[in-house]
């Protein structure tokens, strides 16, 4: 009886170390997608802000056809 409890208490260790290992990747991966998250809304807002500078450049140059009109 007593080793039949040493091993559920064995294999008790192991399942509670894996799950920590668990927890604690799970926890990176979620910094990770905040991190990047948080870096393609920057994009966004660059990326808009582009968006408008051309349009505002390309309403204040007037550029002649290209020669085949």
């Amino acid at each position: 009886m007593d080793d039949r409890i040493t091993d559920l208490e064995i294999k008790l260790m192991h399942a509670e170390s894996h799950i920590e290992s668990l927890n604690t990747t799970a926890f990176e991966q979620q910094k990770q997608i905040n991190d990047l998250t948080r870096r393609i809304e920057l994009m966004q807002e660059y990326i808009k802000g582009i968006g408008k500078q051309m349009t505002q450049a390309g309403d204040t140059v007037e550029e002649p056809p290209p020669p085949h009109y």
